[in-house]
């Protein structure tokens, strides 16, 4: 009797746990949407940088320059530099191997000011093995208006290493191509009437519907009007004159913070070379199975050796002898995977498949060819 009683309390205690849990599980609030900062989301449409490119060269090379019978280019740029210096070279044979000649670019950021200075990549385009060591003579860097913007100068940052002996040779990473920060100076602005704007165009970096209208609605809740409005899914306009704010820029640093749970598109992103597999939480998968099978091939060789009785006459002869043989791993079988399977589920099954990374990738491929994969599938 008592053994029920204890029981029967046992079993509604365990009731009331259930329903405790139920009425949390329906009264907690949902989990926050992961919202992304504005200035994250969007770029002001006219406000980039502008490319800058160079030829100079980099000296002070420990033997690792260009070879100048291959790199005729290289003793021309350095006849000319020494002759802009007062050194009459002509008719000179050149055969220092202690110079190189690159490309140097850069990027002008927006806003830039004459007097600053900007970072450059150098790189060199004849036989050079390494740039170590090097330094960048005075080069001027064009735009694409033809313009020189900025003059580069200084010490060569190259992040590789190079080892040779007589017959090997080591490389880690690319000696022939490093950086110069700061290395380069502004000598021109571009110009741009910033303040004159009457309209901003914000330029979404991944253009979306759901987004561009999210954007939309929280300007206009932030200044509680309608000041911005969506024209297209990659772009958001806002009104400066309705917004009453001092000047474009004290708009653009007024709204830059506001929160935006950004809306994306499901998307698989697969790297051949690298086996590298992305996917993302709203990646579904159809009712589709999927089987997996090793086929291998080997191909031995035991050469078998006869040789003739003792002190009778003969040579050794060398017979051939193969074998080769085709064999298939035992079958994982077909793992299915239901209607509306999300990442996860995907995973957890390909897994249990025993699936390599590139194996995976040309399933995933496959399946997006059978129409099962609900997502947009990108191969690099």
């Amino acid at each position: 009797m008592a053994r029920g009683w204890r029981a029967a309390c046992r079993r509604a205690a365990l009731g009331l746990a259930a329903l405790a849990a139920g009425l949390i599980a329906v009264l907690a609030p949902p989990a926050p949407a992961e919202e992304v900062r504005l200035k994250d989301l969007v770029e002001v449409q006219g406000v980039r940088g502008n490319d800058l490119l160079g030829y100079g060269l980099v000296v002070g090379l420990n033997g690792t320059g260009d070879g100048l019978r291959n790199s005729p280019f290289t003793e021309e740029i350095m006849a000319n530099i020494l002759e802009r210096l007062g050194v009459n070279v002509s008719g000179e044979a050149f055969k220092s191997k202690n110079a190189a000649a690159v490309l140097v670019t850069a990027t002008l950021p927006p806003f830039a000011r004459a007097g600053g200075r900007i970072d450059v990549t150098v790189s060199a385009i004849g036989d050079a093995r390494s740039l170590l060591g090097g330094t960048l003579i005075m080069t001027p860097l064009n735009a694409a208006d033809g313009q020189i913007y900025a003059v580069a100068q200084g010490p060569v940052v190259a992040g590789g290493a190079e080892a040779s002996g007589e017959a090997a040779k080591v490389a880690l990473g690319v000696p022939t191509s490093g950086t110069i920060p700061g290395g380069a100076r502004i000598e021109r602005e571009v110009p741009f009437a910033f303040t004159g704007m009457s309209v901003l165009r914000l330029a979404l970096r991944d253009p979306d519907f759901t987004t561009a209208a999210r954007i939309e609605q929280a300007i206009n809740t932030a200044f509680g009007r309608p000041v911005a409005a969506m024209t297209d899914p990659g772009t958001v306009t806002v009104d400066v004159a309705r917004a009453r704010m001092a000047s474009p820029a004290a708009l653009v640093a007024g709204i830059e913070g506001l929160r935006v749970d950004p809306d994306e598109r499901a998307r698989v992103v697969v790297d051949h070379r690298s086996g590298t597999i992305v996917m993302g939480e709203d990646v579904r998968i159809g009712r589709v199975a999927v089987a997996q099978g090793n086929l291998s091939l080997r191909v031995a060789e035991a050469p078998v050796a006869l040789q003739p009785n003792p002190f009778a006459p003969g040579e050794t002869v060398v017979l051939p002898r193969s074998t080769a043989e085709v064999t298939e791993a035992p079958g994982t079988g077909l793992a299915e995977l239901g209607g509306g399977s999300s990442l996860a589920d995907v995973v957890a099954g390909l897994n249990a498949l025993g699936v390599a990374p590139r194996d995976m990738i040309d399933i995933l491929m496959a399946i997006d060819a059978a129409g099962a994969l609900h997502a947009e599938l990108t191969v690099r």
